[in-house]
């Protein structure tokens, strides 16, 4: 997997920037998409690390796994925009629906999470897995180790698989969560985190996994 390129849609926001600066660190050829060209490669050029930015669509189709950075609001529309580029390839779907101004209010949509949204947006030629949901962006960003697990959902193991080996490259630890309905938990602990930071005045609450753990590839 060490060929291939990531491609990072919404790359510019704070949780793309910091996922594309952390993957580019650690030797992955990793593509920023933004709406706009100049923006995506402004910021590639800031955050340094060989990252490249191009037009959303056209980071899509260079990528051959594409991570999907936006916020609930632009999930639709970001992925109709990406849909043709994106057929055969894993798309990590980082998407919480967080409905302002009650963010710390559990409102998962219709379909049950935004991950299997996703799916049903891009259809069955995409497969969809789903990550990055509790890590706060402002510690991502940094270089420190910030002690938080990664929990990975998707129907396709293998895909998961890689997924988690990426979460790994950006220095944390990536965990198998199960089927892709079961983001719908961790897109709602989202919810949960941000009403722990405010209620007990924490900098970025994350999910540790406690116990010993055996990877299940052993």
């Amino acid at each position: 997997m060490s060929g291939q390129t990531i491609a990072v849609v919404g790359g510019t926001g704070k949780l793309g920037a910091a996922i594309a600066r952390r993957l580019a660190k650690a030797g992955r050829t990793v593509i920023i998409g933004s709406r706009f060209a100049d923006s995506a490669t402004a910021a590639a050029d800031e955050l340094g690390f060989g990252l490249t930015g191009m037009a959303n669509a056209d980071a899509a189709a260079a990528g051959d796994i594409v991570i999907v950075t936006v916020p609930w609001a632009a999930q639709e529309a970001t992925l109709a925009e990406i849909r043709p580029h994106v057929a055969g390839k894993i798309v990590v779907d980082t998407t919480v629906p967080l409905v302002p101004p009650k963010v710390m209010r559990v409102q998962l949509p219709a379909a049950g999470s935004a991950a299997v949204q996703a799916q049903n947006l891009l259809g069955a030629e995409v497969t969809v897995v789903s990550a990055f949901h509790n890590v706060a962006a402002h510690k991502l960003i940094t270089d420190d180790d910030i002690g938080c697990d990664v929990l990975v959902f998707g129907d396709d193991k293998a895909a998961r698989a890689r997924v988690v080996a990426l979460v790994g490259d950006a220095g944390l630890r990536g965990l198998h969560g199960g089927a892709l309905v079961n983001s719908a938990a961790a897109e709602a602990m989202t919810s949960i985190l941000i009403f722990l930071n405010k209620t007990y005045k924490v900098d970025g609450a994350g999910l540790r996994i406690t116990g010993t753990l055996i990877d299940p590839a052993e």
